[in-house]
């Protein structure tokens, strides 16, 4: 639970520091930053389903906010940098870098079970992988518990999904048919 509230509290500082910062690239940055940080909570949580579901959304959400902040806000950016910005940008990502890698040590060898580790398993687990052959047909349990077992679960993981790729096409395509009709405008 220590790494929760490390995640939490860098969650805290990330969103802080999106609402205080006056550059709108920078606050998108640090609004993707919570996000994935939100989604590694999901993973210490035990639950990956909403984790990939947090970043399927974190990522099109960031890039309709990018493409709407670059035609905004025309910052440019100079060759010159500061020193320390560039020394506190390297050591925060080799920080994170390190935490990753210490976080992957944890993890099992391949082909291992997760569920060999743990002394005392969920009892769903266990009637999923003694039923579901028997109970649903389906051959892959995996599948079996996603389409029979849990199936109301993932039509809204798909839904919340779909929804933001339609979101995103919806912006998008605004963005060009404006510019489409620009350029022909100013042919004329």
């Amino acid at each position: 639970m220590d790494i929760l509230i490390v995640l939490m509290v860098l969650m805290i500082v990330g969103a802080i520091i999106a609402v205080e910062t006056t550059n709108l690239l920078s606050s998108i940055v640090c609004v993707g930053a919570v996000g994935f940080l939100l989604s590694i909570a999901f993973l210490f949580l035990g639950a990956p389903d909403i984790a990939i579901t947090q970043l399927v959304v974190e990522i099109l959400c960031l890039i309709i906010l990018i493409r709407a902040t670059i035609s905004r806000d025309l910052t440019a950016v100079s060759g010159d940098r500061e020193f320390f910005g560039l020394t506190v940008t390297l050591a925060t990502v080799l920080a994170v870098a390190a935490a990753g890698i210490l976080c992957m040590a944890d993890f099992p060898a391949f082909g291992q079970s997760v569920m060999d580790r743990i002394t005392d398993p969920p009892a769903a687990s266990s009637r999923y992988l003694a039923a579901g052959l028997e109970k649903t047909g389906a051959a892959n349990i995996v599948t079996s518990v996603l389409l029979d077992f849990r199936a109301y679960d993932t039509l809204g993981e798909a839904t919340v999904l779909f929804c933001s790729i339609l979101g995103a096409l919806a912006v998008l395509r605004r963005k060009a048919r404006r510019r489409e009709s620009e350029e022909t405008e100013g042919d004329e």
